[in-house]
C-alpha cells in the first residue's frame, strides 16, 4: 500500500487533518491482512517541511476531510500504532517535524541529494515531539546534538545517524517489497506489537515476556501449517 504527502504548494507541511489522514490509513493497514508493508512518497520537491504551524496556532484555517473525525494526535503516536513494516521514499529535503516521519520508518530510503534539517531552534522553539522518534534511532547524546544542529546535513550524514538505510540510486525498491511477499501477516504484526510494549516490560521481565509472545504465535494455526 502507498500512502502519498499531497499537499506540495505548502511543500507538504502537515496539518491536524493530515495526521488523521494518515492515522486511518496507517489503521486500514493495520486490519488489512492481505497488506504485508505500507510505503510512504510526497508530491513536489520537499518530502515534507515539518508542522504547518499557522494552522496548528488556528485550527479553524484547517481544510477538515468530512469522511474523518479529527482526534487530537501526534504524528509520532500515529506511527508508533502501525503494526507493519513501512517504507519511506525520500526525494526531497526533510525539514523540522518531518523527522517524526523517517524515524517512525522502518526503513528510510532517500536520494544521495536530499538535505536534511532541525531548524527549530532559530524559530525560538525545541523540537519536542522529534525527540522521543529519534531516541529510537540514536542515543540520547547524539539526539541532542542533532537538535542543537540547525544547518542543513546531507544524506551520507543521515545515514551516520541511522536516519537513513540506503540511497534510490543504488538499489531496486520493487525487488526490496517482493521479499515481503512470502512473510507471515500475523508473524509480522505480533513482533511489531511486542516491540512497542517491550520499552514498558521490567528488563529482568522481558525474556518472560517474549517466550509468551513466542507461545502464543506458534499456537497459531497459521504456523502450526506452516510447520507441517
Amino acid at each position: 500500500m502507498e500512502v502519498t504527502l499531497a499537499r506540495p504548494e505548502k511543500r507538504n507541511a502537515f496539518t491536524p487533518t493530515m495526521v488523521n489522514e494518515i492515522a486511518h490509513a496507517f489503521q486500514g493497514v493495520n486490519d488489512d491482512d492481505g497488506i504485508k508493508v505500507v510505503m510512504l512518497k510526497a508530491e513536489g520537491p520537499v518530502f515534507c517541511a515539518g508542522m504547518d504551524l499557522k494552522i496548528f496556532q488556528d485550527v479553524d484555517l484547517d481544510m477538515q476531510n468530512p469522511q474523518i473525525k479529527n482526534k487530537d494526535l501526534s504524528l509520532g503516536e500515529v506511527f508508533a500504532r502501525l503494526h507493519k513494516p513501512s517504507i519511506a521514499i525520500v526525494e526531497g529535503n526533510v525539514i523540522a517535524g518531518a523527522f517524526l516521519i523517517i524515524a517512525g520508518c522502518t526503513y528510510v530510503f532517500c536520494s544521495e541529494n536530499v538535505q536534511f534539517r532541525l531548524p527549530e531552534l532559530n524559530l525560538g522553539i525545541f523540537p519536542f515531539q522529534v525527540m522521543a522518534s529519534l531516541l529510537q534511532v540514536m542515543p540520547e547524546k547524539k539526539m541532542l546534538q542533532l537538535c542543537l544542529h540547525t544547518d542543513y546535513f546531507s544524506a551520507r550524514e543521515a545515514m551516520e545517524y541511522g536516519l537513513v538505510d540506503g540511497f534510490l540510486e543504488e538499489m531496486d525498491i520493487e525487488d526490496f517489497l517482493a521479499k515481503f511477499n512470502n512473510i507471515s501477516s500475523s508473524a509480522i504484526v505480533a513482533g511489531f506489537k511486542a516491540a512497542r510494549e517491550l520499552p514498558s516490560v521490567a528488563s529482568e521481565k522481558r525474556y518472560g515476556f517474549l517466550l509468551k509472545k513466542l507461545y502464543e504465535l506458534k499456537s497459531s494455526e497459521e504456523v502450526k501449517n506452516r510447520i507441517v
